[in-house]
């Protein structure tokens, strides 16, 4: 009897809608028929963009929760934003539990693919690409998660982005995977960022290959638990074509790895090859912050088991020459700034908390000393490692296991 009820109820109420496969083909009212597709779309609904390129002459978004987004494939499938008007993103998207995978994005006035306030979202098998190389015109990050958690990035390529190719901002519980960034100013940026591993992908040819920072003034700050382990970063000697004021602008051209006032990350078992600069750089946020929240020093910092070849020869940054020629000509594979000291604004003076541990010698200290001393007042010495201490690695990030079934 209670089983006929249901039935009747569902009858009455209605039964939920099935999964829908909403196709979207190449138009000259491509825009349209995109963007009427991602604004009907129900959770659990594909929406399914063929083969052909699509001339899109503004951006496009989702707002709705539990969608794939997917192409055939990033040769195949291309949102082409070479007529866009305004500066906004190509894609974004305020839903959660969304996949965008197998497809293209090109020459986006702004950023490529951007997701803001999501839970759950994956890029999977995606190109984005500033077809006419790098430019500073070209939009900031190629794929954008920020104040996001749960993020997955898998088989991403980024090239021409006059920011960071793949940046994810401000987010929580995040796996950068098996991707490729190329010809950008930073190859991959963790910024502000809770809980991160980025593991097997590579970083060529940009100004950075992988930057790990924490910013003053952002709504989410203190950065910690990052992991970077197995991935290749390889002659990271691109010119800096960034935005003067942008802060990656001062991320010297041949710089490997960089950590720059984060918390507890760890350098992993990497292949960092042919950088004309530091193949690790470890230092605080050198410019002037009134931010009384704010930590400037880089604390709990891990570099072991990585292999080098090739570093070091013509450092960029201010004072590198110098200091090259001060230790033999060449700069050792990791150098840490040596500042252990800043005064809180409005407040007392303050020491790291923890301090940097490396086995990969020999180390480079620039004994710097307090925040805000400039590198060319660097006294350089090159001593053993400084494996005082073990630091225990954060635990691998695991995310929800229907995500990761949905991005397979």
């Amino acid at each position: 009897m209670q089983r006929i009820i249901g039935l009747m109820l569902v009858a009455a109420i209605g039964a939920p809608a099935a999964a829908r496969t909403i196709t979207v083909k190449p138009s000259p009212g491509a825009r349209e028929a995109l963007q009427t597709a991602l604004i009907e779309a129900k959770a659990g609904d594909i929406v399914r963009l063929k083969a052909g390129r699509y001339g899109l002459d503004g951006g496009v978004s989702l707002d709705v929760s539990g969608v794939i987004v997917r192409g055939a494939g990033p040769g195949k499938t291309i949102l082409d934003f070479t007529g866009q008007q305004g500066e906004g993103e190509g894609l974004l998207i305020t839903g959660n539990d969304v996949l965008v995978r197998d497809l293209a994005v090109e020459n986006a006035k702004g950023n490529g693919i951007k997701s803001k306030g999501s839970d759950g979202i994956s890029f999977v098998n995606l190109r984005v690409e500033w077809t006419g190389g790098p430019k500073a015109s070209n939009g900031a990050y190629g794929v954008y998660p920020v104040s996001s958690k749960n993020v997955l990035i898998d088989r991403v390529t980024v090239k021409g982005a006059s920011d960071a190719g793949i940046y994810v901002g401000q987010s929580a519980n995040i796996v950068v995977r098996a991707s490729h960034a190329e010809q950008n100013v930073a190859g991959i940026e963790i910024e502000n960022s809770y809980n991160a591993d980025v593991i097997g992908n590579t970083a060529t040819n940009n100004a950075g290959g992988i930057l790990v920072f924490d910013l003053p003034d952002l709504p989410q700050q203190g950065g910690h638990s990052v992991r970077l382990a197995g991935n290749k970063v390889l002659a990271n000697n691109h010119v800096n074509f960034a935005a003067p004021g942008n802060i990656v602008a001062s991320v010297p051209s041949g710089t490997g790895i960089m950590v720059m006032a984060n918390r507890n990350v760890h350098v992993i078992g990497n292949d960092i090859t042919g950088n004309q600069g530091n193949a690790v750089m470890i230092v605080a946020y050198t410019q002037a912050f009134s931010d009384a929240a704010y930590n400037p020093l880089p604390r709990g910092v891990a570099v072991r088991g990585n292999r080098y070849a090739g570093n070091g020869g013509k450092p960029a940054f201010p004072g590198g020459a110098e200091i090259a020629a001060a230790v033999g000509g060449t700069l050792p594979p990791v150098m840490w700034d040596g500042v252990t000291l800043f005064t809180v604004p409005g407040g007392a003076e303050q020491a790291a908390e923890s301090g940097v541990f490396v086995n990969d010698g020999p180390l480079l200290n620039l004994n710097l000393g307090r925040h805000g001393t400039p590198a060319t007042a660097a006294r350089p010495s090159v001593g053993d490692v400084q494996m005082q201490a073990t630091l225990a690695e954060p635990a691998p990030i695991v995310l929800p296991a229907a995500q990761e079934a949905k991005a397979r």
